[in-house]
C-alpha cells in the first residue's frame, strides 16, 4: 500500500496519506472507493460544491478505517489541522465550539485526506449564525420506497409554489430527498422552524393518509415523515455534492425539478462516478441567490390554514 502522495489543489499542495486505503466498498455499483478516489472526487466537484460550503460551520463525518471501522462525528477542528484551514468559534450552551469552514479546494482535499467522507453544513453562516439563509424540508420515507418520496416531493412543490417560495430538490444519498428553500436571512431560527412546521402541517393535513409530522416513529405508520427539525441553531444538513458513507459511495446531489419524474431517479441515483457530470449541468443555477423573506409566504400560509 502506498504511504503517501501529493495532490495539487489550487495554490496549495496537499499530502494524501494511505491513498490506497479502501474507505467505501463498491457494493455492486462499481469499484471500491479508496482515499485517493475520495480525494479525486472532491477535487473535481469543488467548483460546484464550494459555493454551498463557504462561510458555513461544518460537522465532519469521518471514517478513518472505512465503513467497517468507527465513525467520528467531529465538530471541533483538530489542533493539528494546518493554519490555512479556516476555523470559527461558535457559541453553544455552556461554551463554544471551534468549527471548520471549508473555503477552498485545498481545504476540501485536506478534509478528504482526513477520511472526512460526509460534510454536514449549518443552515446559517458564521457571520450571522442566528439568521438562517436556508430552510430545509427532509422527506423521510417510512420504508425504502422512492415512489412515496417522489409523490411527496410533488406535493411539497405544489405548496411551495402556492407560497411563492423558490426551492431546489436534492437527493440525499440515503432514502429520501431534501427540498432547500433560499432565505434572505432576516429571520431567526425560531421563526423559520415555526414556519416550516406550519407548512408541513398544512401539507400533512392535505394528505393525511400519506404524510405525517409525527416525530415518533411509532406514530407514523407507513406514512412519509415531513422532517423540519434541522431548521434550528447549530443543526446541520448534508451538504450538496457530499459523499455518503454507504456502499457504492452515493452522493447527495441537486437536480432540476423536471428530473423528478425521471424513472432512473432515486435517492442514491448519483455516485462519485457520475455526480460531477450532473454538477456540470448546474441544476440550481441562480436559485440559491433568490433568497426570500418569509413574511409574504407566512400570510399566504395563514390563509391556507384558515
Amino acid at each position: 500500500m502506498a504511504s503517501a502522495h501529493t495532490v495539487r489543489a489550487g495554490r496549495r499542495t496537499v499530502e494524501v496519506h494511505r491513498p490506497d486505503k479502501v474507505l467505501l466498498p463498491g457494493g455492486g455499483r462499481g469499484e471500491d472507493v479508496t482515499k485517493a478516489g475520495l480525494v479525486a472526487y472532491y477535487r473535481a466537484v469543488a467548483p460546484y460544491m464550494l459555493p454551498h460550503l463557504r462561510g458555513r460551520p461544518l460537522m465532519l463525518e469521518r471514517h478513518p478505517d472505512g465503513l467497517d471501522g468507527p465513525r467520528f462525528m467531529q465538530k471541533n477542528a483538530s489542533e493539528h489541522y494546518p493554519d490555512w484551514i479556516r476555523r470559527v468559534e461558535m457559541t453553544k450552551e455552556g461554551g463554544t465550539v471551534c468549527h471548520v469552514v471549508c473555503e477552498d479546494t485545498a481545504s476540501l482535499v485536506y478534509l478528504a485526506d482526513q477520511a472526512c467522507v460526509t460534510l454536514h453544513r449549518w443552515l446559517s453562516r458564521a457571520g450571522a449564525p442566528d439568521r438562517p439563509d436556508r430552510m430545509v424540508f427532509d422527506l423521510d420515507p417510512a420504508v425504502d420506497d422512492f415512489a412515496q418520496v417522489r409523490r411527496a416531493a410533488h406535493d411539497l412543490g405544489e405548496l411551495l409554489d402556492e407560497l411563492e417560495l423558490p426551492y431546489g430538490l436534492m437527493t440525499t444519498g440515503s432514502r429520501g430527498l431534501h427540498a432547500v428553500v433560499p432565505l434572505k436571512g432576516d429571520e431567526d431560527f425560531d421563526d423559520v422552524r415555526e414556519f416550516a412546521k406550519e407548512a408541513a402541517e398544512v401539507l400533512a393535513g392535505r394528505h393525511p393518509g400519506r404524510l405525517t409530522t409525527a416525530a415518533r416513529k411509532k406514530d407514523r405508520g407507513d406514512r412519509l415523515y415531513l422532517d423540519v427539525q434541522r431548521n434550528a441553531y447549530a443543526q446541520t444538513a448534508v451538504a450538496p455534492f457530499t459523499v455518503r458513507a454507504r456502499p457504492g459511495a452515493p452522493v447527495a446531489v441537486p437536480f432540476a425539478r423536471e428530473q423528478l419524474d425521471d424513472p432512473a431517479l432515486d435517492a442514491r441515483r448519483w455516485t462519485v462516478a457520475d455526480a460531477v457530470e450532473q454538477a456540470r449541468t448546474r441544476p440550481w443555477a441562480g436559485l440559491m441567490d433568490r433568497g426570500r423573506s418569509l413574511g409574504p409566504a407566512r400570510r399566504r400560509l395563514s390563509a391556507l390554514r384558515d
